[in-house]
């Protein structure tokens, strides 16, 4: 199992209209493909400005294959597309994380 661990960060408040954005359009078709996350969440402390997500896949190879359907997914392109015109997003950051071996959650 990997967990990818993905960082956003919006312009200073503009993180309520991109999520509004996103909830409209970007997640249905994003949960569609990837199910759901284990931690989709805005930061309340620290960088305000933020929001993290974390998904969970079986290995890197379930992780390429299900990121390429959402990435041919015609309605998640114009989702993207709505995003960068938007211009909320300044920085993305991805991590992907293996469970400790005593880790079994």
């Amino acid at each position: 199992m990997i967990y990818d661990h993905r960082t956003y960060t919006c312009r200073p408040g503009t993180i309520g209209k991109h999520m509004a954005l996103y909830g409209e359009h970007g997640w249905p078709i994003q949960r569609k493909h990837l199910g759901d996350p284990v931690v989709y969440g805005a930061v309340e402390t620290g960088d305000v400005n933020s929001y993290v997500h974390i998904w969970v896949f079986d290995d890197a190879a379930d992780r390429a294959t299900k990121r390429a359907a959402l990435a041919a997914d015609p309605e998640w392109q114009e989702y993207l597309k709505k995003s960068a015109e938007a211009g909320y997003l300044v920085s993305q950051v991805n991590k992907i994380l293996k469970p400790a071996p005593f880790f079994k959650g």
